[in-house]
């Protein structure tokens, strides 16, 4: 009919509004997984900041100074990485707000051309003699019909036409405010990006110094990382080997755990909460992950971690992770104790604690406090060991603890 042109325009101007939404939905979720990941990045920062920053000794060694600002200066990477996708996928939503824009001006200019050319039309046919003329003038009763038809359509569309426009302008409002604070989030994070920029510019001429000091006495440091290597081995075969006594006593002929039906259920309930077992501190940062890996400043170490390191406050309490039996409690080098917790065929171990206030045989539940953790007190860290065992092999924490 002669109004279906006119309609075309009307639904042009819908889909491009619906592709805008659409668009952005679909930014939505990519744009809030940055945030959420910058938002962590920042809080791991300040993280590092207060746990391996915040005490200052001169006794720090310049190992300990420069492995810190490695993990700084990469975690500052790591955020500035995702900044600069935030930074892109804004650069890419205002370019697109701004041709959605213009088009949306285009096609209001047209529904606004369109809808005065129906009102002066209408108006030089706007009396009850000039629309009964036009009815009563046809040449029969279909025509007629017809007629009165499309005349109470045309009534219609143009009442949804000035919807239409009314609509329209108030979606060009939206996208236009829309658009100004994308701009002004851009803004911001190009703030942020150059203040981290300078950090990590700053942080590594400090590194690069420190590094130097150490080339010219990496065999003193290669030393006493290979000391603490071997250390690390006799504690973790005396603690195997409290494993080992334990499945002898549990079973005089196997190599695993004989397990009580309790005990069954137990390792079973244990195994079901892989990936969503607490943390074995209230606050904590990873700052050695599990497995063989090249040490962070002396490259020619290499580190065999069988468990993962946790810096945490000074006075923290080291906490179970699971329901569980203290199956052991063992001294390490330095005046310090490991805790052993059974859990079925399983076994988590705290090493580093000052003061253990259980006792072997104590039945616990999950996140009930064990002991203190040690602060070093050259370095001024605070430092948990965790270890996680089924039966005598170590398995990875951080596929069992939750966000490890």
């Amino acid at each position: 009919m002669i109004f279906n042109k006119k309609y075309s325009v009307v639904l042009k101007a819908f889909f491009i509004a619906l592709l805008l939404l659409f668009s952005t939905a679909t930014q939505a979720q990519t744009k809030k997984e940055l945030e959420l990941k910058r938002r962590q990045l920042k809080k791991e920062i300040r993280q590092i900041n207060r746990l391996l920053f915040k005490t200052k000794t001169k006794e720090k060694s310049l190992l300990s100074q420069v492995t810190d600002l490695d993990r700084r200066i990469k975690t500052r990477a790591k955020l500035l990485s995702t900044i600069n996708l935030e930074t892109s996928l804004l650069t890419s939503e205002i370019t697109d707000n701004e041709l959605k824009i213009k088009q949306l001006e285009k096609s209001l200019q047209q529904l606004k051309a369109d809808y005065a050319a129906m009102i002066v039309k209408s108006y030089k046919s706007k009396s009850k003699e000039s629309r009964m003329l036009f009815v009563v003038s046809s040449s029969n009763f279909t025509q007629a019909y017809n007629r009165l038809k499309y005349m109470k359509q045309y009534t219609v569309y143009r009442r949804r036409q000035g919807e239409e426009i009314s609509l329209q302008t108030q979606n060009l409002k939206q996208f236009n405010t829309a658009l100004q604070f994308k701009k002004a989030s851009k803004d911001t994070l190009l703030i942020e990006t150059q203040k981290e920029q300078d950090s990590i510019k700053i942080e590594k001429v400090n590194q690069k110094k420190l590094i130097a000091k150490i080339k010219r006495r990496e065999k003193k440091y290669l030393t006493e990382i290979r000391k603490k290597q071997k250390e690390d081995r006799n504690l973790n075969r005396k603690i195997k080997k409290l494993i080992r006594d334990a499945i002898a006593a549990s079973n005089k002929t196997g190599s695993v755990f004989k397990l009580t039906a309790e005990a069954k259920l137990l390792a079973a309930e244990f195994t079901a909460n892989k990936g969503k077992l607490p943390w074995p501190v209230a606050k904590g940062l990873v700052v050695l992950g599990y497995g063989t890996q090249r040490h962070p400043v002396v490259k020619t170490a290499t580190i065999q971690s069988n468990g993962v390191r946790i810096a945490t406050e000074k006075g923290a309490y080291a906490r179970t992770v699971f329901n569980g039996k203290v199956l052991a409690i063992q001294l390490i080098p330095g005046g310090q104790k490991a805790v052993l917790i059974q859990h079925g065929n399983y076994i988590s171990v705290y090493k580093n604690l000052d003061v253990v206030i259980v006792s072997k045989g104590q039945m616990l539940s999950t996140k009930q406090n064990i002991g203190t953790v040690h602060t070093d007190k050259s370095t001024g860290k605070t430092i948990l060991a965790f270890v996680l065992f089924k039966e005598v092999k170590t398995v990875n924490p951080a596929l069992w603890i939750y966000k490890m």
